[in-house]
């Protein structure tokens, strides 16, 4: 494989994970000499793709979303022009500092999926590198602290510089094939999250009493996924839960409704617990079946109780106890952003 000459880096980033390694590989580029050019995928003119020059490299950076990449760098790749360039695939997956080591995340069908399309296309493949970057999910956990993220930057740091030598020399580097048995085992659940878990998901989020109708969620969103209701924001299923909007938020406004989830849960578990021992006959109780009625009807129930809540939390009394029942709400949880 001939040596870099031109460099194009795509890049989707919610906290900034997926857009530090993007800037790390830059700054190596450039470092060779290598004319570089940074593209953000949600920010990108589909018409300026076929300007691409033939020899550039192409590198496309995303984070995993439910074991696969978000549905907007999916829908990127997927209207790609055609054409015959070298493609560079990397990704970044949550990890924590345990002792010494960095957990390893999993890349699931992320690399798989858009290499075969991106294959279809006439690209050819020459890397899949994942990066197990700090944990931001903190909906599910305490942001990760300051030095232990700073740790697992430091081995990153490393890592890119070492990928980057060796695609710099010439040689192909996939990485990813080591992982390739758990990343095909778990493929199951990039399918699931894609068609129902993501729905759930896009409703993690929603302005608290401290809210002070800045906008700036609303203006920073890539997939333009919060708009105002009832003079509030409100998330749409068009939430690719990126994180960008809470990590953002300049008073911490934006916190995650884990006591709306909970009742959402339980009524969806009474629900299909009396559907399926009190009136669906015995032949259609197969697992699939019970699998899709549960979260069809957990989707259902979120989005009406977050309806409700957003009506609520015009009162700034009953807002400040609907922020009480969320871990987000509380200083020890922190925020994540790079």
């Amino acid at each position: 494989m001939d040596a870099i000459r031109d460099l194009t880096i795509f890049y989707f980033s919610g906290t900034g994970n997926s857009k530090k390694i993007a800037v790390w590989f830059s700054e190596f580029a450039v470092k060779k000499g290598i004319s570089c050019e940074m593209v953000n995928i949600s920010n990108v003119n589909r018409g300026s793709l076929s300007k691409i020059h033939p020899d550039s490299l192409i590198v496309i950076i995303s984070p995993i979303h439910g074991f696969n990449f978000p549905k907007i760098t999916l829908d990127f790749i997927r209207t790609f022009p055609e054409g015959n360039n070298r493609v560079v695939l990397m990704n970044t997956r949550g990890s924590v500092k345990i002792g010494k080591m960095i957990t390893p995340g999993l890349t699931g069908i992320a690399f798989m999926l858009s290499s075969l399309m991106l294959r279809r296309k006439g690209y050819r493949i020459v890397g899949q590198i994942p990066f197990d970057m700090p944990s931001n999910w903190i909906s599910l956990h305490p942001a990760i602290r300051e030095k232990r993220a700073k740790f697992i930057l430091d081995k990153n740091f490393f890592r890119v510089g070492k990928h980057f030598e060796r695609i710099y020399s010439g040689k192909k580097d996939f990485a990813s094939r080591k992982e390739i048995i758990q990343d095909i085992l778990i493929s199951p659940v990039s399918l699931a999250y894609y068609l129902i878990g993501r729905f759930f998901l896009a409703k993690s989020y929603y302005a608290s009493y401290k809210c002070i109708n800045c906008n700036l969620c609303i203006k920073q969103c890539p997939v333009k996924a919060i708009k105002k209701v009832d003079g509030r924001p409100f998330w749409i299923f068009q939430c690719e839960n990126c994180m960008m909007c809470m990590n953002n938020c300049p008073v911490d406004a934006i916190e995650t409704p884990h006591g709306l989830w909970f009742i959402a849960v339980y009524l969806t578990s009474i629900v299909t617990t009396y559907l399926f021992y009190g009136l669906l006959p015995d032949f259609i109780q197969y697992w699939i079946v019970k699998f899709l009625l549960f979260n069809l009807l957990l989707i259902f129930y979120v989005w009406i109780l977050y309806r409700i809540q957003q009506l609520e939390l015009k009162n700034r009394f009953i807002a400040k106890i609907i922020s009480l029942t969320s871990l987000t709400h509380y200083r020890f949880w922190g925020r994540y952003k790079q």
